[in-house]
């Protein structure tokens, strides 16, 4: 028997749904229990799901989340669990002023210890000082006679603080409890940020984070354990549950390869984010099925083909709503896609329903190209509204960025968009994955092929491409990336040699652009800099970038 073994939760919470992650919390004590566990973690605010925003400042709910604590102490002894050390985050009851962002620890049938998170994240898509009050004690306890030290994600992230307090205690391992947001590249930043507190502590260091969707944001897991001399002792797969276990001996050995998670690549990772993102949202807010407008092109595409992964095919629903303006394959190609997925596959020409409008209207130029796409947003909004579906928004990044999208059209409304995080030179790359992803196990691709490969077009007047009003993709994005992601201005983008009609181009649009980020609906959030909570700019502006 180990001296000490340790179970790594890593579960899908609820925000609000204290009696849902109430159940998930015993339902993984009792599975490590059975695998011989004395030590249990689990994420950052696992009672309360996580981000809970002002939620937090409801006395009501501080005390359903505190009756919680003690419901599952009292459940975990009454199950003969009580000797498991359960340590778990949750809301933390104010005495005066703002609640805490709190640790427990359960053993024995009571709460024995209590840890208040200390360093707050007021950047990028948090606002903890808004609503927290910081601790500043040490946590440190005793299991089975080894020493654990008990921190909060941030925690880990601030050079000094709790971390250090760690230095003279003595501890055998650092437990740090986490609500870590998904992004691209961030998984490897975490490994050697925990590598280097287990170097500095020489202690090993187990990483429990949440995972699934909560509104923008993605949650990935992949929770782990690494060693003094920053070897990965164990890891979890993303995006799933997982109960990872590790002994802690007096010298603890590399983890077998069985503990070790698979690598994934970039592209697997943002795919699944997105899948992951959609499916919660879905889900956790009542949905059964979504609908969305097949137009034959990439982008669409790939949404189906991520809300078929997320929820099934059956429960999608594709209408294509050609217009005189649209080509044979674009229907084809629709048609052919919801074969492919086994999506419920409509028609509904749109031409008799224009004609109407320019009967009274008499439109013409880019107005008569907006009605067009407009009326495609009434035909999903209305069969939302009679059959349930949620609507999503197939729109990309590139565009949202630029404002390439007809406002309220059947690209950009509804209850969710899949791809607002994605660049449109990206959303090539995962339509290549997932197609090679399923010919690798011998499934049929679930994208047609010529729906990667022919010239993006809106198609609402005669031989339109996306390239008659934007630069090409490749530039776009690249010159995108640099402005919104790094706020690099216009002087610093010429000089890394961009093409000056280009960089005004594309700076106007997006400056012209923000009142129709506002309207967007949510999405996941995959990159480090996403629209909405991350970039926050005002819309009524006069601020424009210029020669200096």
């Amino acid at each position: 028997m180990p001296d000490l073994r340790i179970a790594l939760a890593q579960i899908n919470t609820c925000v609000g749904d204290i009696a849902g992650n109430t159940a998930l919390i015993v339902a993984a004590c009792r599975s490590a229990h059975e695998r011989g566990a004395h030590l249990v973690l689990l994420p950052e605010m696992t009672i309360t799901g996580y981000p809970i925003e002002d939620l937090a400042l409801r006395e009501s709910f501080q005390r359903a989340a505190e009756r919680a604590v003690q419901r599952i102490a009292a459940q975990l002894d009454s199950e003969g669990l009580g000797d498991l050390t359960v340590v778990l985050g949750t809301l933390g009851v104010a005495t005066s002023g703002r609640p805490f962002n709190q640790a427990v620890v359960i053993t024995g049938g009571e709460v024995t210890a209590r840890y208040n998170k200390h360093h707050l994240p007021n950047y990028g898509v948090f606002d903890e000082r808004r609503i927290f009050a910081a601790g500043d004690d040490r946590c440190v306890i005793e299991v089975h006679g080894r020493r654990i030290g008990v921190v909060i994600c941030e925690d880990i992230w601030a050079d000094g603080g709790p971390v250090a307090q760690m230095d003279d205690a003595g501890i055998d391992l650092l437990a740090v409890l986490n609500g870590s947001p998904f992004e691209e590249g961030k998984g490897h930043v975490r490994t050697e940020l925990a590598q280097r507190r287990a170097q500095e502590l020489t202690a090993p260091v187990a990483y429990v984070n949440l995972w699934g969707g909560q509104d923008d944001l993605v949650f990935d897991g992949h929770s782990f354990v690494v060693g003094t001399d920053g070897t990965v002792l164990a890891s979890a797969p993303g995006f799933d549950d997982a109960l990872l276990t590790w002994d802690l001996g007096d010298d603890a050995e590399p983890a077998p390869a069985s503990a070790l998670a698979a690598p994934a690549t970039d592209d697997e990772q943002v795919y699944r984010a997105c899948v992951t993102g959609l499916r919660d949202y879905v889900t956790k807010n009542g949905f059964t099925s979504v609908v969305l407008g097949l137009s034959g092109g990439i982008d669409s595409a790939l949404t189906a083909a991520i809300a078929a992964d997320a929820i099934d095919g059956g429960n999608v629903v594709g209408v294509s709503m050609p217009s005189t303006f649209s080509s044979e394959h674009s229907k084809d190609d629709a048609a052919d896609l919801a074969k492919r997925l086994g999506a419920d596959y409509r028609v509904q020409p749109i031409a008799t329903m224009v004609d109407a409008f320019q009967d009274q209207l008499a439109l013409e130029g880019v107005a008569e190209e907006n009605l067009q796409a407009r009326v495609r947003g009434v035909i999903l909004m209305a069969i939302s509204n009679r059959e349930g579906h949620l609507v999503i928004a197939p729109g990309n990044k590139s565009e949202l960025a630029t404002g390439y999208a007809t406002i309220y059209d059947a690209g950009s409304i509804g209850g969710f968009a899949p791809l607002k995080d994605v660049d449109k030179s990206r959303v090539w790359d995962l339509a290549r994955w997932r197609n090679a992803h399923a010919e690798a196990r011998g499934e049929t691709p679930p994208i047609p092929a010529n729906s990667i490969d022919k010239a993006p077009s809106a198609e609402l007047r005669p031989g339109q491409t996306d390239q008659d009003s934007l630069p090409p993709y490749d530039v776009l994005d690249e010159v995108l990336d640099a402005y919104v992601e790094h706020a690099e201005g216009r002087a610093e983008l010429l000089a890394r040699g961009f093409d000056e009609a280009v960089v005004d181009t594309v700076l106007s649009l997006v400056d012209r652009a923000e009142w129709k980020r506002r309207q967007y609906p949510p999405g996941p959030k995959v990159t480090a800099l996403a629209f909405g909570r991350d970039r926050r700019l005002p819309i009524t502006s006069r601020w424009r970038e210029r020669a200096e």
